[in-house]
């Protein structure tokens, strides 16, 4: 497990940083998407999580729901492009869980990329996703989760 400023980043996740967002790939292809303790940090309490619906075309960058919190409402935006095949309802339910399981119970949807290699060339994972956000945490003078 990576620790950046105290924020928990599984090296073994693919991430995009910009997006503040990452995808753990699945045996059958589909990848589960969530956000970053980072982020999560960022936004305080996350009190609604709305999701596209199953089913949905989205492109990298683009938003697969919106989360908010008392402070912010914004776009959880898709790591790679590709169509929403499942959404956690249990996040819908609770979405207090992106918070306190960012990376596990926390996941938001589960995607079916549509150009995994192509995309996966953009997405940053190991020592390069910490320097990374590293870079970035110092750069935004984030004071740490």
């Amino acid at each position: 497990m990576g620790i950046v400023k105290g924020c928990e980043l599984p090296e073994d996740l693919y991430y995009h940083v910009d997006g503040n967002v990452w995808a753990r790939l699945r045996e059958d292809g589909s990848l589960d998407i969530g956000m970053t303790a980072y982020a999560c940090s960022l936004a305080g309490q996350i009190v609604s999580f709305t999701p596209r619906k199953i089913g949905k075309t989205v492109r990298q960058d683009k938003s697969c729901g919106t989360v908010e919190s008392g402070k912010w409402v914004g776009p959880v935006k898709a790591p790679v492009s590709g169509d929403i095949v499942a959404i956690n309802e249990d996040v819908v339910a609770d979405p207090g869980l992106i918070n306190r399981d960012p990376y596990g119970a926390g996941w938001v949807v589960r995607m079916q990329p549509s150009s995994w290699e192509t995309d996966r060339d953009s997405l940053l994972t190991g020592d390069a996703a910490l320097a990374a956000f590293a870079a970035r945490m110092e750069a935004d003078g984030f004071g740490g989760c």
